[in-house]
């Protein structure tokens, strides 16, 4: 191993020295002529002071060559690449007398060269240059474009008067600045704001939301303003029964007055709202707006393009008119539940808007057609929504081949049967399966196959469907339909064999979920159930070899069969010169742990110390689990798309386990155990609080470099009937989402040294904080700080060094920084992080800053997507 690490860190110093040389070559000047100037920076100033608005950047034409951290990357990327390929194929041949003469018999000159247009040369150069960048030459005529451009922008904001000028700015050899100068002036203000409105309802209309204009006398010309103002009205007017108003029919007619001689920057502002205009093949007609309602509203169930609509029979149900073909196949709520328009309501754009949602929703049809159809005589409009069933039952199959450092080989398979609208009212069953099968790397296990399988079953309700036993509840009141709300029941089950302690487990949920806006959505789980059996527990110290070499590490001084004949039958001999004594697994542990324990031989405090601690791990990992919780999640995410790196998400959570239980209890008596724990199926219910704050905020610096940060804080209190928060409930920190400078569940509790194969606890705190930047096309790079731990807290565990005793335990808060690359693949991002400890509370407080912050002692992660 040390030779291992020796020769990593040797690589890696020569790597880092390669790439030094590599970087220190370059010369950035190599592609500029000695009568150019290469683009350094751009600096915009606007009476003086300077701009450094990205969208202001943006307006100009030329910008300085992309950086790496300060370096340029991409523009000495595209400097290595060789500007003739085909002359340095002809160089290759020349030092090569024999070779050249060789390909002169066999290939005409004119073949030669085209070997040279294909030769490899010509390929890397071509390559470099693609991800590479061209030098940014200073262009006067590009320069001028950008005043161009900024003239224009000042103008729409109102600075119609303004002058602009620029200057190029020498800084160092054959490199220049540009500094571009806007005299802004004097703004425009409107003076006078009037409007002429050809439609009474839309006058009408106007004038009850006047207030809301974002155009006011007053105020500064701004286009923007009036592109809003234009946007708020189209919405007002369709959303208030005008269901086919244009935004084209407004316009504005904007005037100087040029009467006042001391000042002429007021204007006037007329707003003009035209009446409907249709065009047909030959003339264009005018109408007047008016407000439309519906009159009927038609649903014509699993609808077929060419379909005979005068075949189709027909139900009324509460207003609404649904159409079929022989047999209707949907309860009709299920149906008009999803349609917002109601017969004599004004037309909404919204309501438009929800009811192709909710109808997607219902994961029954596909993607609806709606058609309104006007009588303009009564002002009164016919919806006619089509709906296109999707396939009654679908079947989907994966399969994967898998290789670790546990598995030689793992086949795994996959399958699901969705069956849609199970019970007539658009439900969906969803029934799966799956398994993995393989054999094992380890040879010293018992058995070198493995196996795990299991299978769910799920049933969604695209509405909040309370039990039997709440009739009289009305759900759409509480959740609206608009806010997509779903039922969930599930159900499913798990076995593995040859992997770890061989669980069992059963789950159970019934939760709804809903989403109040597009950035907001909400979970609440009124049940869910999980039962855990540990099939092997024997099997403990063969799975978490740690503990097994702690208290093997212990027993040596034990080992001795003169001085303690009564625990030679815990032991077996070995061929290790190092280690000739081990204690038997299972037989050997459990005796030599309870001899310690018992009192059986005389042992030191520490020694009683450390064994009851690995014991009280051992009985916390192989202890069978029933967890019964309700939980509720809220979720708040105001990114408007994929490309939107400006936004903030928080999301908060809190569950209760073991309370329904608890109640029961006290009606029902329940059995109890050695420990006073009450038992449900010969099994200690878990009993907790749980809550969790995360937060994450991103900043669009400029140019796609991206400033994110994640803050984390979470803490579960058992009580009642647990002294302990279930492994499977409890935190970890370390891995590729988290603290990256440590494997998973290899950082804490706290400052405590141990090396155990799982660390966990109860109380968990998180700060990441990563830069984001381009490096070359779809390979991006990041500088990451990560920081936080887990503690215990109010629970079994008495170590010092693991539990939270207040402030002075944030000294053991650990700091792991380093460096990442991503490949954006546009579905997903493959991610390579390397992580170094910078801060590591196991150590002695003298070296804990920097000790391991090498090469040979870095963490590589691998990671799907960003963590945060």
């Amino acid at each position: 191993m040390g030779t291992l690490l020796r020769f990593k860190a040797r690589t890696a110093k020569i790597v880092l020295f390669c790439l030094a040389i590599l970087l220190a070559s370059c010369n950035t000047l190599k592609r500029v002529e000695d009568d150019e100037l290469l683009l350094s920076k751009n600096r915009v100033f606007t009476n003086g002071e300077r701009v450094v608005d990205d969208d202001i950047q943006s307006l100009l034409v030329q910008k300085p060559n992309s950086r790496v951290l300060g370096y340029p990357l991409r523009l000495n990327l595209y400097n290595l690449a060789k500007p003739n390929p085909d002359s340095t194929f002809q160089e290759w041949l020349k030092r090569r007398p024999k070779r050249e003469a060789r390909l002169a018999r066999l290939l005409s000159e004119k073949q030669v060269n085209r070997l040279g247009e294909s030769f490899l040369v010509k390929g890397y150069s071509e390559w470099l240059k693609k991800i590479g960048e061209a030098p940014v030459i200073i262009d006067t005529n590009r320069t001028r474009r950008s005043l161009e451009r900024l003239s224009a922008y000042y103008g729409s904001k109102g600075y119609f008067n303004n002058t602009t000028t620029y200057s190029v700015i020498p800084t160092r050899k054959q490199h220049a600045e540009i500094n571009y100068n806007i005299n802004l002036g004097k703004p425009f203000i409107i003076d006078t704001f009037t409007k002429q409105i050809q439609s009474s309802a839309i006058d009408s209309l106007y004038n009850l939301n006047a207030e809301n204009s974002f155009i006011k006398t007053g105020d500064v010309f701004d286009l923007a303003n009036f592109n809003l103002e234009r946007e708020r009205l189209t919405s007002l007017f369709r959303n208030s029964g005008v269901y086919n108003f244009q935004e084209s029919s407004i316009t504005y007619d904007i005037e100087r007055d040029t009467t006042r001689a001391n000042d002429d920057q007021l204007m006037n502002v007329e707003l003009n709202i035209e009446d409907l205009r249709r065009r047909s093949d030959t003339t264009v007609t005018t109408a007047a707006y008016k407000v439309f309602k519906f009159d009927q509203i038609n649903i014509y169930a699993d609808y077929q393009f060419g379909q005979d609509m005068d075949s189709l029979k027909s139900v009324s149900y509460d207003d609404y008119t649904i159409y079929y073909k022989d047999k209707l196949r949907y309860k009709p709520k299920a149906l008009t539940d999803a349609i917002f328009f109601t017969k004599d309501s004004i037309y909404r754009d919204l309501d438009r808007i929800r009811t192709y949602r909710q109808i997607t929703n219902l994961n029954t049809f596909k993607y609806p057609n709606i058609e309104f159809i006007e009588d303009p005589e009564r002002d009164v409009l016919t919806s006619n929504i089509y709906l296109s069933a999707r396939s009654k039952y679908s079947l989907g199959l994966d399969f994967d081949i898998t290789h670790s450092n546990i598995q030689r080989l793992g086949i795994g398979f996959s399958t699901a049967l969705v069956s849609r609208n199970i019970f007539g009212g658009a439900e969906t069953l969803s029934l799966s399966a799956r398994g993995t099968f393989g054999l094992l790397s380890d040879e010293s296990l018992p058995e070198d196959y493995f196996s795990e399988i299991g299978s769910e079953i799920n049933l969604t309700f695209p509405r909040i469907w309370f039990p039997f036993w709440l009739p009289f509840v009305k759900a759409d009141r509480i959740v609206p339909y608009y806010m997509l709300p779903t039922t969930r029941i599930s159900a499913g089950i798990s076995f593995q064999e040859n992997i770890g302690l061989d669980k069992q487990t059963f789950n159970s949920i019934f939760g709804y979920n809903w989403s109040p806006s597009d950035f907001k959505r909400s979970a609440l789980e009124l049940l869910n159930v999980q039962y855990v059996r540990n099939v092997n527990p024997d099997r403990f110290f063969n799975v978490y070899t740690s503990s097994y070499e702690s208290l093997d590490n212990i027993a040596d001084a034990y080992q001795d069969p003169l001085a303690f004949p009564e625990l030679d039958e815990f032991f077996q001999d070995t061929d290790n010169t190092t280690d000739p004594r081990r204690l038997i697994i299972p037989e050997g542990t459990t005796g030599f742990t309870n001899a310690i324990l018992n009192g059986d031989v005389s042992s030191s405090q520490e020694d009683l110390i450390d064994v009851s601690r690995i014991e009280e791990r051992r009985q916390r990992l192989t202890e069978n689990n029933l967890i019964f919780t309700s939980n509720f999640t809220f979720t708040r995410n105001n990114r408007s798309g994929i490309n939107d790196n400006s936004f903030s998400q928080i999301r908060v959570k809190f569950e209760s386990a073991g309370n329904i239980l608890s109640t029961i209890s006290r009606i029902v008596p329940f059995e109890e155990n050695d420990n006073g724990n009450l038992l449900v199926f010969g099994v200690p219910f878990s009993q907790y609080v749980k809550t969790e704050l995360d937060y994450i905020k991103h900043w669009d610096l400029s140019r796609s470099n991206v400033l994110a940060m994640r803050t984390f804080f979470g803490i579960a209190v058992p009580y009642g009937n647990a002294e302990s928060v279930p492994f499977v409930r409890s935190y970890f920190a370390g891995g590729s989402n988290d603290n990256r400078a440590w494997f998973p569940y290899s950082l804490g509790p706290g400052s405590s040294q141990d090396i155990n194969d799982f660390n966990e606890a109860n109380l968990k705190l998180a700060f990441n904080l990563e830069y984001r930047f381009p490096i070359v096309g779809d390979i991006k790079g990041a500088l990451f700080a990560d920081v936080g731990n887990i503690w215990n807290v109010w629970d079994n565990v008495d170590d010092p060094k693991k539990t939270f005793s207040g402030f002075e335990s944030l000294a053991d808060i650990a700091i792991g920084s380093g460096f990442g690359i991503r490949y954006d693949f546009s579905y997903f991002v493959f991610r390579l992080d390397t992580g170094f400890k910078t801060y590591n509370p196991a150590l002695e407080p003298s070296k804990r800053w920097f000790r391991d912050y090498n090469f040979a002692n870095a963490v590589f992660q691998i990671g799907i997507n960003y963590p945060f």
